[in-house]
């Protein structure tokens, strides 16, 4: 997907960037159609497949004034062990071309713009189809990335840090992590979580955005269930709670009694995760991580994906 948002943030804080993306693959190859890195004068980010290849087209993109597009034979070209053949796209960037991008689907290609195009660009924009990245008849066609979900932890315990531990490092998502009291954290939170402090942590949930995502794994029954019960009442993306089946069994009989209905109480997911990894705190956090990047995907059930 197109990260129009990196992109101009990238523009804002170096000015003159290219967009480097991998159009068509033939044969092996590191990465796959649609995948991108960003280059400036002084650095980088993301990657096209590293290697032989990537410092080659990192070090071309620094010299561009203007777009340009190139086929690479890992084999004969790099002398990279893969066998196959990339198709690149090297664009280059200013701040105010970076802002005229459109949110949604990304298309160029030389006029004028065929039928097919048009067709794709009508169906993502009325219907919501988004398009895989693809070169058709001469134009790359590339969905934009969607803004980063909300992503609730409700506590700081031993799963909790695995969670964020995890969690930090996965795309599409913004984190907040909420607990009772500051020393419930660690002392090395990443800078991208924003970590809250509340006392009566069911209270903050009616300030989490009603498409938000949230995990329940608080050192409290009670707190638990005050948390379900609020989130039920608020609103969610999704909602994952931590806990056996009894547990589970018990929250959905308490639940019920506070007025919920059972179609409102079977959009918690209990246990989170995939319990055949285990109960180890980071068996349970790649879990999450797993159901959350079918989530992102489109993948995978629905109802596992509720995680």
């Amino acid at each position: 997907m197109f990260d129009r948002d990196a992109l101009i943030a990238a523009c804002r804080a170096h000015g003159t960037v290219v967009r480097i993306v991998v159009v068509r693959v033939h044969g092996s190859t590191p990465r796959e159609t649609g995948a991108a890195m960003l280059v400036w004068d002084n650095g980088q980010s993301g990657t096209v497949g590293g290697g032989a290849l990537e410092f080659e087209l990192t070090r071309r993109a620094r010299t561009l004034t203007r777009d340009a597009f190139s086929q690479h034979a890992l084999g004969p070209d790099m002398g990279q062990c893969c066998g196959g053949v990339v198709d690149v796209l090297s664009e280059v960037y200013d701040l105010a071309r970076a802002q005229a991008l459109p949110k949604d689907v990304i298309a160029r290609g030389p006029d004028p713009m065929p039928l097919s195009i048009k067709r794709m660009m009508k169906a993502a924009r009325n219907q919501g189809k988004l398009p895989p990245t693809q070169l058709c008849d001469g134009w790359l066609i590339e969905p934009a990335r969607p803004a980063d979900r909300d992503l609730w932890i409700w506590g700081a315990g031993h799963v909790g840090r695995a969670l964020v531990d995890v969690l930090q490092h996965m795309p599409g998502h913004t984190l907040t992590w909420v607990d009772t009291a500051a020393n419930r954290f660690p002392t090395d939170i990443p800078k991208s979580v924003r970590d809250v402090v509340a006392t009566d942590p069911a209270r903050l949930m009616a300030h989490a955005p009603t498409h938000a995502n949230h995990l329940i794994l608080t050192y409290s029954h009670e707190i638990d269930l005050g948390l379900c019960h609020a989130a039920l009442a608020h609103g969610f993306g999704s909602c994952g709670l931590i806990g056996s089946r009894t547990k589970w069994a018990r929250f959905r009989k308490r639940l019920s009694a506070l007025g919920h209905t059972e179609t409102q109480i079977s959009r918690i997911t209990c246990p989170i995760g995939d319990p055949s990894l285990g109960k180890e705190p980071h068996m349970i956090a790649l879990g999450v991580a797993h159901r959350f990047a079918q989530m992102r995907l489109g993948t995978g059930a629905t109802r596992e994906a509720r995680a």
